[in-house]
């Protein structure tokens, strides 16, 4: 994850402790006083505890093109109990996790989701939600507040008919900006989340348009991953030239929303290499903070202290996996132990790779001057289209020229 707002404008944000070590001091506050108190930064960034994304059931109302758990409006069987939900809670607070994420299918379909995050609250965890939004009625927005969630992110992967046909539901859209709306009249902190495509990315500029004019706090936009029923999907996925058009459209944006003032937090996620990109955009530009952008990306190392080591997945089974679009290898069940035992093990060769993966890199990879920023990004779209977990990144967008320095 790419906090674009704060290392191309240097604005301080509530994650920036566990993505960046950077420890606010009292003076600046809280920039979102209803997301509650800020990460606490850890030691280094190999030294964190992973903010775990649980899916917590695999049904969804909507039938997304590229959702990557294949999930319908269908009963799936052998999901964790409330009981099993309880104790994996449980272990995640005493492993001192600094966030979990519910997620789904559409998480808001589990009848005991409110019961789980009380639990998980009581426990004194950070705990955000991701929705398609499309079930949140005003009361549904009160129950969401009053459950101490953190944050809220809400999916829409284009405006209007773009984001129905993605979405598989004619009058997505509009049930979704309800959704938005009737998070924000209770206060509760809510964010858009946007994977990038070929479908959406020419309507960025409209997209950011209807940030502001809705007043929302926050934007993900996801690059594309090739899972689930996204697996084939990379006809879908943007060019090299087309990612690099759709960043310079995001970093003209949140600039603008940084100068007017507007508190918006902008940041991009699934592609390491915005980093780099981002700071030889600063280097044109704005030199010293160019500099103080490298410096915090090679503390957060990118990829290398992503998947396996800062950020985990339980499905909702209670599989361990590397992340949410990793479905395919298990490191161990929640059911047989403990996810702390699970993830801090390291006989599993893909978890003992992933906890030390720079020297396995390949390629482009292993030559790139950018590798202690990049760390080489997301590693299971190298095994999607490659078939090897270490080869480069096929979304890396970066040139020869680039990576070399010359």
């Amino acid at each position: 994850m790419i906090d674009v707002t704060k290392l191309f404008c240097g604005r301080d944000t509530t994650g920036d402790p566990i993505r960046y070590g950077h420890r606010r001091g009292p003076a600046h506050g809280n920039p979102h006083p209803t997301e509650g108190p800020a990460h606490a930064a850890p030691p280094s960034a190999s030294d964190r505890r992973p903010v775990v994304a649980w899916n917590i059931c695999r049904r969804c109302n909507l039938a997304c093109v590229h959702c990557y758990t294949d999930s319908a409006n269908r009963h799936y069987p052998g999901e964790l109990t409330t009981e099993e939900g309880m104790a994996l809670i449980d272990d995640l607070a005493d492993f001192r996790i600094p966030a979990l994420l519910f997620s789904g299918g559409e998480p808001l379909i589990r009848p005991d989701l409110f019961t789980l995050a009380a639990h998980a609250r009581a426990r004194n965890l950070r705990i955000t939600l991701s929705t398609n939004g499309t079930l949140i009625d005003e009361a549904m927005a009160a129950r969401i507040r009053e459950a101490g969630f953190n944050y809220v992110g809400i999916s829409l992967d284009g405006i209007g008919e773009t984001n129905d046909r993605f979405r598989g539901m004619p009058g997505a859209f509009e049930r979704a900006v309800r959704g938005i709306r009737n998070c924000m009249a209770v206060g509760q902190k809510v964010g858009l989340r946007l994977t990038l495509t070929r479908r959406n990315y020419q309507d960025l500029h409209a997209i950011f348009r209807f940030i502001e004019e809705e007043g929302i706090q926050r934007a993900c936009f996801y690059h594309l991953v090739y899972a689930g029923r996204g697996n084939d999907m990379t006809r879908d996925d943007l060019s090299h030239a087309e990612t690099r058009r759709a960043m310079d459209i995001i970093l003209e944006h949140t600039l603008d929303f940084h100068r007017r003032g507007l508190g918006i937090d902008i940041l991009t996620v699934d592609n390491h290499v915005d980093g780099p990109y981002l700071y030889l955009r600063l280097c044109q530009t704005d030199p010293k903070r160019a500099e103080e952008a490298r410096r915090l990306l090679e503390w957060n190392g990118g990829g290398a202290n992503s998947s396996g080591v800062g950020f985990g997945n339980i499905d909702p089974q209670g599989n361990v996996h590397p992340d949410q679009f990793w479905q395919q290898h298990t490191f161990g069940n929640v059911r047989e132990r403990p996810f702390s035992e699970i993830w801090m093990d390291t006989t599993d060769p893909l978890m003992a790779g992933l906890k030390n993966r720079l020297p396995l890199l390949k390629g482009k990879c292993s030559r790139c001057r950018f590798l202690k920023m990049c760390g080489g990004s997301f590693r299971v779209r190298a095994l999607a289209v490659t078939g090897d977990p270490w080869a480069p990144d096929p979304a890396c967008y970066l040139t020869e020229e680039e990576i070399s320095g010359e």
